[in-house]
């Protein structure tokens, strides 16, 4: 399959407009180029643990959007057909209009061709292994160095599921699980994603794991990473279902039988989440959480008290804090 990109040279200010302007002659699906520092809100809000380095921003930005080939060359776009020679002029006539009243920058159109753009494989020139602590983690596509023979390894391929290990969150998560699990640990890890804490916790020693999840991608993700790592299934079943509103889910879970649940979840689903997760924890079980920015800290412990949990211990990593509670017994 091949796709035509139409790559547009402009300042940051005039994203919005510009791709709204383009979306209007048919262009969908900006992907959009800048270095803008991210707010702590869109920190929050993505939640990722892939990102290039931040670079200081120079208000620079490029816009660059695909439209699929057609077998004679011919584009679609809005359902209709165009050559490329046409589109490049529509779109250069938007940037005419737009300079007369806005600051756009260059304003300049390059044109080129790609074939077959792997858009869920594009993220691993970003992810190469790296250590936590004294685990190291890899993808598949890399190999051990000598002088990391003989240290803890934990493969992981993340896929489209979440968790490589190297957001600060999933960091402070894997610590409190090092120190809380035991050879009796039932836990409960909600949010799996790529089953990074659950696999670590039964590589730490954990008798058994189950894991809950919104995202069907999960299943295929922690089969992978169990397989790689020489995990038995059998100690790491998979619930795909929303825990905090689904009482079927529950129930498949079941009740005051965890010694440790973790959750790396933004706050605004931790909140609500925190009381159900009181039930399914055992008398005196540990609840461990991140994905929460510093701010919203209180915000967290106060939701973990009014749950009748106390709060043991709280950890930060940048601009991210965990909290580690108990359940009273």
């Amino acid at each position: 399959m091949k796709w035509t990109r139409f790559r547009l040279k402009t300042v940051a200010e005039a994203e919005d407009i510009l791709v709204s302007a383009l979306y209007d002659i048919g262009l969908e699906g900006a992907q959009i180029e800048d270095k803008i520092p991210l707010t702590a809100w869109e920190k929050e809000q993505m939640f990722v643990d892939i990102l290039p380095d931040e670079q200081e921003n120079d208000g620079i930005a490029y816009l660059s959007f695909f439209v699929e080939e057609e077998e004679d060359g011919s584009l679609k776009v809005a359902g209709e057909r165009t050559d490329r020679q046409t589109l490049l002029g529509r779109i250069e006539e938007v940037l005419e209009e737009l300079r007369a009243f806005c600051q756009i920058g260059e304003g300049t159109v390059t044109v080129d061709e790609t074939e077959d753009l792997d858009w869920i494989n594009n993220w691993k020139q970003y992810f190469h292994q790296f250590l936590i602590d004294d685990i190291l983690v890899i993808p598949s596509w890399e190999e051990i160095r000598p002088e990391d023979r003989g240290k803890t390894v934990l493969h992981i391929d993340p896929g489209t599921a979440f968790g490589t290990g190297m957001h600060e969150t999933t960091q402070l998560c894997i610590r409190q699980l090092r120190k809380h699990v035991t050879p009796q640990t039932e836990l409960l890890d909600v949010g799996t994603g790529s089953g990074i804490l659950a696999i670590l916790s039964l590589m730490f020693g954990a008798r058994r794991a189950v894991g809950t999840d919104l995202d069907p991608c999960t299943v295929e993700a922690v089969e992978q990473n169990c397989r790689a790592n020489h995990i038995s299934r059998e100690k790491f079943p998979l619930v795909i279902g929303n825990l905090l509103t689904d009482r079927q889910v529950r129930d498949q879970v079941g009740y005051g039988c965890y010694d440790i649940a973790v959750a790396n979840i933004l706050p605004d689903v931790l909140v609500p989440l925190t009381p159900v997760i009181r039930s399914h924890l055992k008398p005196g079980g540990i609840y461990i959480t991140s994905g929460i920015l510093s701010e919203k800290e209180r915000t967290v412990t106060e939701a973990v008290e009014a749950a009748g949990m106390e709060v043991l211990e709280v950890t930060r990593q940048g601009e991210w804090v965990s909290v580690t509670a108990r359940r009273a017994v």
